[in-house]
């Protein structure tokens, strides 16, 4: 009897735990689930892929984010202009998923960082929501369908059309996707707003709007707790709010934060706003911004303003792809690109021409990089034959508010761009436009000036489209910044887009001449202007900047090559707004100081000898001429030293000043004017090859502060792999990009070599890329082997979930292999 009694009171006792426990577990905050992983996918048209009753079991498995697109193949069928790759279609994407039983009564959600395009969505067959442009976030409410405990499916209709834009967009659910389970009270989707009103190094007042909704009619009080924790999650500010619910309530809470480390091009410092929901003392949400103390203000005398120090913008545009890797996006791909930018001089990014990946804005906060965030590449007015101008309409003041309160929490983002060289600037009242979605600008955050990159000068004037937003941006019009100054003297200018330089890495061709339509489809890496017709040297930017202080600084087209656009290969045929592929095989563009693999290019080195402090010096071309002996070969130096001194097989050709030596390069401008250049930005020699080695030493203060010298290779004889890093997480979505060199016995790099190099790997690690810049390209992505363009090229191993050691190997007929090996953890 005694052991019954027991036996029922530890039962009774057992009952009591579990059901608090359940009771607890319901309350607690559930964090955002990755939704990413296991998703089936089926390319083509179907009549019923939404529904429950479709077998999808021999659907492909794959793992998102995932750009159909980049697997190819590449085919003269579709647009040169889109990268002559897949970009239209139709596709399938269906999850299947189950949710806890215990979560009933929580709202469960779906958001999207972007699906690339005309995305439709479905749950369980029942019709949920679509978005139409592909470059914006998105959230659907699945709650009313959702099934706990049992199977669930979501379903996903993607339908890209061909010249949906002007360049490679990629195709497929592209970034990532999260489920999103939250109490009934909870804060929502871009539920914080956070500014910084007052900022000095002595104090911060941090302002801090939060909205909270509520499902729950029977509970009428809850409490917001925010705390501010520096960056080693130490509290430096906190404060307490009772709140009256509704279905929506707005709350805002000013904070001090005493000797703030604000956030700085050098010192990207970034807090963390904890925004907490209690209930009867128990915690039901929690929501994380992170964000910088930082002020910013823009003048017309004194330029751009961070924390009251001014800001020249060394600035690059950039698409959103990331080369081999396509669309489909990888934060360490993004976190690489805009290293390699930064070591090029680069503090500021203008998102060209559409919203940006989450992923690019947090690495831009972490390394220091302003940025200009924009909208539209086109308005009512299309440009291509399926354009966003179909959707603009409806769409465009949604697809803008959701842009602002995605990233307005941003340090890094600096200003608004509600356009870019929009046709509306030909139109008497296109400056309607400009105001409406200026003014939508300031109602969602009156702390950030807007802009638009205006090209067709002098338009934007006439029509009054320039006088509707904050701070005009010039496209190509570099001797026009004092005019429009001048006549218009309370104006802020700035580059918004430059020079458009185009050139093939390692390539150089002679003469040097004004224009060149080489039968290679490459480009001279000498970065005279040879391009389309608006092109013009990074040297005359340079010079226009210098003139015109009053200037904000420039944003170079582009940082790095970017899949279609090949100009100048590529026909376009202005009476059908469409493109000819005449000049096939081109599939990507030419215009950048980095490849399409990241390997600077020669003009990299020149930004960086005008954008960095740091002593360097750079030489070109190549050193191996093979039957020009005795011919003059120009070579041309760049440096931010003082002067350099060029070194001939160990003779001296004398020293060269910079600033006033000057090289005399062929140049056009806008009114297509041909004339020689005569640029102080680069030094240059005129020498008669022979084969051994060129040198330049570069000084200051009659100081050597650096070298630099190229031999010349014999034969191709072994491999090199080189990992940037050789140790990454086990967690299926890290890289490592693995360069591979092709050198001569004594290790010199063959600047001519194109030997087909075949790839394996062994362990914890897939492959995801392989590349070699090459515009003209057309072999996979995604093969085991790549040939070498001008003795370089690429493999981008992706980790798996597992730790371990992966092992690289490079193997070509001839050659002596190479192996590398990479930790995941």
């Amino acid at each position: 009897m005694r052991h019954l009694k027991r036996t029922v009171i530890l039962t009774f006792c057992l009952s009591i735990f579990i059901f608090f426990s359940c009771h607890s577990e319901k309350l607690q905050p559930t964090k955002d689930q990755n939704f990413n992983k296991d998703w089936l996918f089926k390319k083509g048209a179907l009549s019923n892929g939404e529904t429950t009753d479709l077998d999808d079991s021999a659907w492909r498995k794959l793992n998102l984010p995932h750009d159909w697109a980049i697997e190819g193949p590449f085919s003269n069928t579709y647009n040169a202009r889109t990268g002559g790759l897949p970009v239209h279609g139709e596709a399938w994407y269906r999850k299947h998923f189950s949710v806890n039983p215990l979560e009933k009564g929580k709202r469960i959600s779906i958001e999207f960082d972007g699906a690339m395009n005309n995305a439709k969505v479905w749950l369980n067959g029942h019709y949920i929501g679509e978005r139409p442009y592909g470059y914006i976030g998105f959230e659907l409410d699945l709650t009313e369908h959702i099934k706990f405990g049992e199977d669930n499916l979501i379903a996903v209709q993607l339908t890209p059309q061909d010249l949906a834009a002007r360049w490679y967009s990629g195709a497929g659910i592209y970034r990532n996707v999260r489920l999103k389970i939250n109490n009934p009270v909870h804060i929502p989707q871009y539920g914080t707003y956070v500014t910084t009103p007052e900022v000095s190094k002595e104090k911060a007042l941090i302002n801090i709007k939060t909205k909270v909704v509520s499902f729950d009619s029977k509970t009428s009080k809850a409490v917001l707790k925010t705390s501010i924790h520096d960056e080693n999650g130490l509290i430096v500010a906190e404060n307490n709010q009772d709140i009256t619910l509704s279905s929506e309530v707005d709350t805002e809470v000013l904070l001090t934060v005493n000797n703030p480390n604000l956030w700085d091009i050098t010192t990207p410092v970034l807090y963390q706003a904890k925004s907490m929901v209690y209930i009867d003392n128990q915690l039901v949400d929690t929501y994380i911004t992170h964000f910088g103390i930082r002020s910013i203000a823009f003048d017309k005398d004194k330029g751009f303003m961070l924390n009251e120090n001014q800001v020249e913008l060394n600035g690059v545009c950039m698409h959103h792809d990331q080369g081999p890797l396509g669309a489909a996006i990888n934060y360490r791909a993004k976190e690489r690109q805009m290293q390699i930018m930064k070591s090029m001089g680069v503090n500021a990014l203008r998102t060209s021409h559409n919203p940006p990946s989450p992923e690019m804005l947090e690495v831009c906060d972490k390394l220091g990089i302003l940025v200009i965030v924009e909208a539209f590449d086109e308005w009512k007015m299309g440009k291509v034959p399926n354009g966003y101008n179909q959707y603009f309409d409806q769409w465009h003041e949604t697809d803008l508010r959701d842009m602002i309160k995605r990233d307005r929490n941003h340090p890094s983002v600096i200003m608004w761009s509600i356009g870019n060289e929009i046709l509306e600037q030909g139109k008497k009242d296109g400056w309607k436009i400009a105001k409406q979605l200026n003014d939508i600008c300031h109602d969602e955050d009156p702390t950030r000036p807007t802009t638009v990159g205006f090209n067709y000068f002098p338009a934007p004037f006439e029509n009054h489209l320039a006088e509707h937003v904050d701070i005009v941006g010039m496209n190509y019009w570099p001797e026009q910044y004092n005019s429009i100054l001048e006549n218009n003297p309370d104006m802020i200018v700035y580059g918004s887009e430059t020079s458009s330089q185009t050139s093939s890495r390692g390539v150089y061709h002679l003469p040097i001449a004004f224009k060149e339509q080489h039968e290679t489809n490459h480009v001279s890496s000498y970065d005279v202007t040879v391009g389309p017709p608006w092109a013009y040297a990074p040297d005359i930017e340079f010079d226009a900047q210098a003139k015109e202080p009053r200037s904000l600084g420039e944003f170079i087209w582009t940082g790095f090559d970017y899949l279609g656009e090949p100009t100048p290969y590529g026909g376009r045929d202005n009476s059908t707004n469409g493109y000819w592929n005449d000049d096939w095989p081109s599939r990507s563009s030419y215009f950048a100081p980095v490849d399409l693999c990241g390997f600077p290019k020669d003009r990299y080195y020149l930004y960086q000898s005008q954008w960095t402090s740091k002593p360097m010096v750079h030489v070109l071309p190549h050193w191996n001429w093979e039957g020009k002996e005795g011919q003059d070969i120009p070579v041309f130096a760049y440096t931010n030293a003082e002067e350099v001194e060029l070194f001939v097989n160990g003779a001296s050709y004398g020293k060269k000043v910079k600033g006033k030596d000057v090289t005399e390069i062929p140049a056009e401008y806008h009114d297509y004017k041909k004339g020689w250049y005569k640029s102080k930005y680069r030094l240059s020699w005129q020498v008669p090859y022979q084969p051994g080695s060129i040198k330049v030493v570069a000084y200051t203060d009659n100081k050597i502060v650096a070298t630099k010298e190229i031999k010349t290779a014999d034969k191709p004889a072994k491999l090199t792999l080189i990992a940037d890093r050789t140790e990454i997480q086990a967690d299926g979505t890290d890289l490592s990009f693995v360069t591979v060199k092709i050198e001569d016995e004594n290790g010199n790099l063959c600047p001519l070599a194109s030997n087909l190099v075949n790839f394996s790997i062994d362990g914890e690690a897939t492959l995801a890329a392989v590349g070699n810049g090459d515009q003209t390209s057309l072999a996979s992505f995604q093969a085991n082997e790549r040939k070498a363009f001008n003795g370089l090229c690429m493999l981008i191993i992706k980790s798996t979930e597992n730790s371990g050691i992966v092992k690289i190997t490079a193997s070509s007929e001839g050659l002596q292999p190479s192996t590398v090996n990479i930790t995941t953890k």
